[in-house]
């Protein structure tokens, strides 16, 4: 085999890897997207071609029908890469670079077929056989790529099996405890809460309006819905009877710069005050305004308990929570009852902080952050939505209201239970100093404090959590059959008022 020939199959290995590990495990996280389930199926098929057809060239001559049937896989390979062409199409939106890298790796692979097919054709006129073949470097690299691709192949033949397990369940129950039939205004409604938020509540037969800036963005949520791009298109005399107010640019994601702060405060006030405005001026003025803030409000706290009546302490989540929530009160001065969401961390594999963790704990990469001692008080994203919907309902829910499981657990703990959940060790921390030095205040607020935040106000009002201990949570999210069943059985138990 000619030098050239290892050189183009050399960059397709890499450009392979690039697309694998940035896109369809960065970027798209496709392992964890029940919807490619196929597609997976695709990529593991044809990694477990590589891995063979990599493994025989690089240490051997195959001769004969031997030959002939690696030309045969060649081309059953051709036919899935086309085949995944059409699936990614027809499921996701590629990112632009994920498609340039694809049309790269095509037309390596047609140079890769150009130098290799005619070669395998000699050896098809030989008698059959395996003659060892040995090229230096050439023949361990092409064996590090054979174990690379045929690990990364199972990978994804696994997870297509698993995803049949990560199907969300029927959206209509999380939104049973509300009756009749509620016209509801959503801002947010393109994010990771507002999806699943409006797919109960439309699934359950409510009303709908979405306000987005870009209604292109509102365009995969469930219909029939209502989307605005501006309160000024509703009209005046229109029934509203309840605001979920869940907008603002994420605060997760990006460094805490001065200007970035002043973004996340402004994005949020701004659109606080304009619902509050547009509240004032219906003729009829809506039930109730729940105005989504988070549990930062309490600042960085230590191991003790803190509910509804607790203090906070001084620090940016929490000026920017206290200003929020201050905004958004105004809405009681027009006779609106006003609940104050003090949002966790929210869970589910769809998106938020877990499922950018579920990789790494998935190849045993996964650990502590910093100590591990803080606390980390978290809640399913489906007992948030049934949470929204029971404070909808509930006249005597008002004020602040915390969204986070009955069982807070340390961060260390956290990381133990994502490991067993995925049958992984857990064993490998994050240092506090490099992520202090590369996030500063962010990794102070976000990843390395924490707050022990119980949900007394929920408790109180009869709230019942399907997922109240963190294993049950993490158990159904990374697709355990028996938290799976556990949880979908409770939920519908709950949304018919026998439990």
């Amino acid at each position: 085999m000619s030098t050239l020939l290892w050189v183009a199959i050399a960059i397709q290995t890499v450009m392979g890897a690039f697309d694998t590990i940035w896109h369809h495990e960065g970027m798209e996280r496709l392992a964890w997207r029940p919807s490619q389930a196929h597609e997976l199926r695709l990529h593991g098929v044809r990694n477990m071609i590589y891995a063979l057809l990599f493994g025989l060239i690089g240490w051997s001559e195959p001769h004969g029908v031997l030959a002939w049937a690696l030309i045969a896989l060649l081309l059953v390979e051709l036919f899935i890469t086309l085949w995944d062409f059409v699936e990614e199409d027809r499921t996701r939106h590629l990112p632009a670079s994920e498609r340039v890298t694809h049309t790269l790796l095509t037309l390596n692979y047609g140079v890769i077929l150009a130098m290799l097919v005619p070669l395998l054709l000699g050896w098809a006129a030989l008698p059959g056989a395996i003659v060892a073949a040995y090229h230096g470097a050439w023949s361990w690299l092409s064996a590090l790529a054979s174990t690379g691709v045929a690990i990364s192949g199972l990978r994804d033949l696994v997870a297509a099996q698993r995803a049949r397990l990560l199907v969300a369940s029927d959206p209509a129950p999380l939104a049973g405890a509300l009756f009749g039939r509620w016209s509801v205004l959503v801002t947010g409604g393109t994010g990771f809460i507002g999806r699943r938020l409006i797919a109960a509540l439309t699934a359950a037969g409510h009303e709908v309006t979405v306000l987005t800036r870009e209604r292109e963005s509102a365009a995969h949520l469930p219909a029939p819905i209502r989307i605005v791009t501006s309160l000024d298109q509703i009209a005046q005399e229109t029934r509203i009877n309840a605001i979920i107010n869940l907008a603002g640019e994420p605060i997760s994601s990006g460094l805490w710069t001065l200007a970035r702060r002043l973004r996340i405060t402004r994005s949020r006030l701004a659109t606080t005050r304009n619902v509050v405005a547009f509240a004032a001026r219906l003729d009829h003025k809506p039930d109730v305004l729940i105005n989504g803030s988070a549990i930062g409000w309490y600042g960085l706290q230590g191991d003790e308990p803190l509910d509804e009546g607790s203090d906070g302490r001084d620090c940016f989540s929490r000026r920017l929570c206290a200003a929020w929530e201050e905004v958004a009160s105004a809405a009681t001065d027009h006779g609106i009852r006003t609940v104050l969401l003090r949002i966790g961390l929210v869970l589910d594999g769809e998106g938020g902080m877990l499922a950018r963790m579920l990789t790494p704990f998935e190849f045993g990469l996964g650990g502590r952050f910093g100590s591990g001692r803080h606390y980390m008080s978290w809640i399913h994203r489906d007992d948030l939505v049934r949470l929204i919907v029971h404070a909808m309902g509930r006249p005597d829910i008002a004020g602040p209201l915390n969204a986070t499981a009955p069982a807070p657990v340390t961060n260390a703990a956290f990381a133990t239970a994502l490991g067993r959940a995925l049958h992984r060790p857990a064993i490998l921390p994050a240092p506090a100093w490099p992520l202090r030095l590369a996030l500063g205040a962010f990794a102070d607020e976000l990843l390395l404090g924490g707050q022990r935040v119980m949900p007394q106000a929920a408790l109180a009002s009869g709230f019942r959590f399907v997922y109240p201990t963190i294993d049950d949570a993490l158990g159904a999210i990374v697709g355990n059959q028996r938290s799976v069943r556990s949880a979908r059985h409770i939920t519908a138990t709950l949304a018919t008022g026998a439990a």
